[in-house]
């Protein structure tokens, strides 16, 4: 699925209503270059779970936790080497939780999340705000996902 945010507004809107869909379990992956808007993309998906706290990036605390209508785990692995750091750490345990997983950078670390996930790639478009996202899903769940955003 690909679908075009022309601005901010847009792409607050979809995270919004990503975030209104998730469940407790569900991981998302996003992956795009630096500055395409992961970041933007997560504070509204926490909106859409309820979160009132303020979302940041966790590029150097690697993980940051917020309470919602379910836990959410935003991870940012953009500075981790390999697979090994991501086993030290026990990322894992917040994989198999009943919390939304959000993971900025997934991609570097695709080899090591369960099989379904849904995954988010944000890139630039032709004007400054407008992004081009498209939107894979591996799975059962994931899969649900997508049907209910194509929905609106």
């Amino acid at each position: 699925m690909e679908i075009v945010l022309k601005n901010l507004e847009d792409t607050e809107r979809f995270g919004y209503r990503l975030g209104s869909i998730l469940e407790g379990g569900d991981i998302v992956c996003l992956t795009g270059d630096l500055g395409a808007g992961k970041t933007t993309l997560t504070k509204s998906i926490a909106k859409g779970l309820d979160v009132k706290d303020y979302v940041t990036s966790p590029t150097f605390a690697l993980i940051n936790e917020y309470k919602g209508r379910v836990p959410i785990y935003h991870f940012d692995v953009y500075r981790l080497e390999g697979i090994e750091d991501v086993i030290d750490l026990g990322f894992e345990e917040y994989f198999y939780s009943k919390g939304v997983t959000i993971i900025e950078w997934g991609n570097k670390i695709e080899k090591f999340l369960p099989e379904d996930i849904l995954t988010i790639e944000l890139n630039r478009g032709k004007k400054d705000d407008e992004r081009i996202v498209s939107i894979y899903s591996s799975g059962k769940r994931s899969e649900s996902i997508v049907e209910e955003l194509k929905k609106n």
